[in-house]
């Protein structure tokens, strides 16, 4: 049985929790890869994490990198899909504009992006390839990271963590509200409650 403080700790980290942010996880081929972006996630308040399994081994979010994910993965909520198509079909059916990390000449500085969007997708791709050519041909916007040394290319979990601090930042910063209204707040921290009291 959780104590009280437990029970008020999950609260205050549910009502915390931002609307309208998905991060997509594309055929990330080590899912301690992935577990470090979805311990990025929980840590910002991000409550879903997609994943897409087209070329890559499927593994359980929820089984695999506890370490990694510093059991982050107890506290967000996961979907998956076989395409990326399937993906974004989901994406596009609840209303979200898609941005996707990517080296392309349209690509958009992090800086100069508009991210206070009230639904936004943040793609992420595989380690080696980045997003597939099916993610590209959905994304609304490309956004990157300005390099200033000869390496030009980051790690995927610190790629991660750096947009997803950036998004968390404009958003917070904007007059809108980015938090979970109070009743998603409260159904979210019951659910968390009881699933890991």
């Amino acid at each position: 049985m959780p104590t009280k403080e437990r029970i008020a700790k999950i609260k205050k980290v549910a009502e915390a929790r931002q609307a309208g942010l998905i991060v997509v996880l594309e055929d990330i081929h080590d899912p301690h890869n992935a577990e470090a972006v979805v311990r990025s996630a929980e840590a910002f308040g991000i409550p879903e994490v997609w994943f897409v399994f087209n070329k890559e081994a499927r593994f359980n979010p929820r089984r695999i990198g506890k370490k990694s994910s510093s059991s982050g993965n107890k506290w967000v909520a996961f979907r998956s899909f076989d395409t990326p198509e399937a993906c974004i079909r989901e994406l596009k059916k609840r209303g979200y504009f898609v941005v996707a990390t990517a080296l392309d000449a349209k690509a958009v500085s992090i800086y100069r992006a508009k991210l206070t969007g009230t639904k936004l997708a943040l793609v992420f791709g595989n380690e080696a390839r980045g997003i597939s050519e099916e993610m590209r041909a959905y994304a609304d916007v490309f956004l990157t990271i300005p390099m200033r040394g000869m390496v030009q290319s980051l790690n995927l979990s610190v790629t991660a963590g750096i947009v997803l601090y950036e998004v968390t930042r404009v958003r917070m910063r904007a007059a809108a509200n980015y938090l979970l209204k109070a009743r998603d707040a409260a159904k979210l921290a019951r659910e968390l409650v009881k699933k890991n009291g």
